[in-house]
């Protein structure tokens, strides 16, 4: 069998799978989250914080509360890290000193969902960190991600209200109900594959087969990969990340991580049409999950196609682009990670992306741009997408001229007003970083390559703090205190602004009452508006990046 039909039968297999627990894990989901009954363990959390699960909040009080818990988040980290030295399971010389501006950046990444990484894991932070710390924040990042999706469809289903949930009680099940019992299972899975969980620093010396004696690190690894990808996080245990044999043994492992990383953000729009409910609710969500699945399927083929016939400016070894990929998962199975993990927000990699081709560079960066919608982060794509089908009502809205509705609620201008400025923030914050880093000569001394492939470094760069993904081109020395300090601004208001803004929006329509449906009503469960929202998400992000995109990966591509 070729490597090219060895990677259509994994795609397949994975397609397989994800469409096998759509229904029972997003009916799974839905029943979480739409249950009046709190179980002993949650009782005991709520006490413990002061939170009382019967109360609903506004949409500012939700917002409130999100955005407390994360600063909190944030600054527990940021002492943990600088006082790691002090505490069991330390690193006894750390490879990288953790500076404020690094511990900033990196407790400000793990909290945003992002898991940007200016160091080397293994070398920089010891196991309580990565356990008490770092994994901590990979399940409770991604559970507010899933909290404030929950609360935006709240806003379509509910009628003539200002309340659009509780957050802790959304925070606590998630964590508890959902991720923790799935990362269980996909952490003894990882093991059984071969990934290491242990207790061990660097005391593991090894004899060679040369006779050299080398030093392994072990650590609790498993337990952290299987909710960095269930999370869409990424953070690597290891500087490799998923490249490194101790977080992803084997070809079937790699399988195992893309679907984890898939699997809750695919099966999120069946929640969200069974929470709006009514006769058409289910065929809401298949149309948003189609959506989905169309971007994702030409993210997916172009990238192969770009990986596998070696368009671009990168040697080339048997027919394919083979430079930065691990030999043990292959070119085919590499792009489909690759793509994975830019369409949502894992950030996580197993392959070097600045050895890519330079258009399988630029599809990694043109699916961030897009938003990660397709299916997006845990949460944070159900939220960007449903943003993103009301822009599309909007726009046929004033193709018919008359008011768009969606779900029973109209777009009146202060929706519209909200979900537009949610499109054009992360924009706003990838353009103006970049723009930044380019006209200041130190930072662009930083860059490792120069002219389009350099501004491609700095453009992912941002482009990966901004959309909370996390994954790196490389090729470019972030460590320093001036990216520490911008690419962790990026990431706050990449997270925080757009988060609000969903917030907002929630409790706008959770105050109106129901618009029933008229001959005039754009059907937005029939494959016509499947094409106009994937139209329209692709035009306006091309033309917000196409000037910047012609500068970097498609002029490295022309030469």
């Amino acid at each position: 069998m070729s490597s090219t039909t060895a990677g259509l039968v994994f795609l397949a297999l994975l397609i397989v799978a994800l469409a096998a627990v759509h229904v029972p894990l997003g009916d799974y989901m839905f029943r979480v989250y739409d249950s009046e009954k709190d179980t002993r363990v949650e009782r005991l959390i709520y006490r413990v914080i002061g939170a009382d699960p019967k109360a609903e909040q506004s949409w500012g009080a939700y917002a409130r509360s999100v955005l407390a818990f994360s600063a909190v988040g944030i600054l527990a980290l940021f002492a943990l890290q600088l006082l790691q030295g002090k505490l069991p399971l330390h690193l006894n010389d750390p490879a990288t000193p953790m500076t404020p501006a690094l511990a900033w950046n990196t407790a400000v990444s793990f909290v945003t969902n992002t898991n940007w990484q200016a160091y080397s894991g293994e070398s920089t932070q010891g196991h309580l960190v990565q356990m008490a710390g770092l994994s901590v924040q990979n399940f409770v990042s991604a559970a507010v991600g899933m909290a404030v999706a929950v609360a935006l469809v709240r806003g379509f289903a509910r009628r003539r209200t200002t309340d659009v949930g509780n957050f802790w009680v959304d925070l606590v099940r998630g964590t508890i109900r959902i991720l923790l019992p799935m990362a269980l299972i996909a952490a003894v899975i990882l093991v059984a594959g071969g990934a290491i969980q242990n207790f061990h620093l660097h005391d593991q010396i090894v004899t060679t087969l040369n006779g050299t004696q080398q030093t392994i690190t072990g650590g609790p690894v498993a337990s952290q990969e299987a909710i960095k990808e269930l999370g869409t996080n990424g953070g690597g245990f290891y500087n490799a990340n998923s490249a490194h044999p101790f977080e992803n043994p084997t070809a079937w492992t790699n399988w195992v991580e893309i679907f984890l990383l898939l699997v809750i953000s695919f099966s999120l729009p069946r929640t969200f049409g069974r929470m709006v409910g009514g006769p058409k609710g289910r065929k809401q969500g298949l149309a948003i999950v189609a959506v989905m699945g169309v971007i994702a399927t030409f993210s997916v083929s172009l990238m192969m196609l770009f990986q596998i016939q070696a368009h671009g400016t990168v040697p080339t070894a048997v027919g394919s682009a083979m430079e930065g990929v691990e030999t043990r998962f292959g070119v085919p199975d590499s792009a489909v990670f690759a793509s994975a993990t830019t369409l949502t927000s894992t950030g996580a990699v197993n392959s070097f992306h600045d050895s890519y081709t330079s258009l399988g560079g630029l599809m990694t960066l043109f699916n961030m741009q897009l938003g990660e919608i397709a299916p997006g982060g845990t949460g944070s794509g159900l939220y960007g997408m449903l943003i993103l089908a009301i822009i599309t009502v909007f726009v046929a809205g004033l193709m018919v001229g008359r008011t768009p509705e969606y779900l029973g609620k109209k777009i009146t201008p202060r929706e519209i007003k909200l979900a537009a400025a949610y499109f054009l923030v992360t924009p706003l914050i990838v353009l103006t970083g970049t723009a930044v880093a380019m006209a200041l000569p130190d930072q662009r001394a930083s860059m490792l390559n120069t002219g389009p492939h350099g501004l491609s470094e700095v453009l992912y760069a941002f482009t990966s703090a901004a959309n909370n993904n996390g994954s790196a081109f490389a090729g470019i020395s972030v460590n320093t205190t001036w990216y520490n300090t911008a690419l962790g601004l990026a990431m706050v208001f990449g997270r925080f602004l757009p988060i609000i803004l969903v917030l907002a929006l929630a409790g706008s329509l959770a105050r109106q009452g129901s618009t029933p449906e008229s001959v005039g009503t754009l059907p937005t469960h029939r494959p016509q508006f499947v094409g106009m929202v994937v139209g329209v998400t692709v035009i306006l992000v091309a033309l917000t990046f196409l000037p910047v995109l012609a500068l970097g990966p498609l002029a490295e591509g022309i030469h």
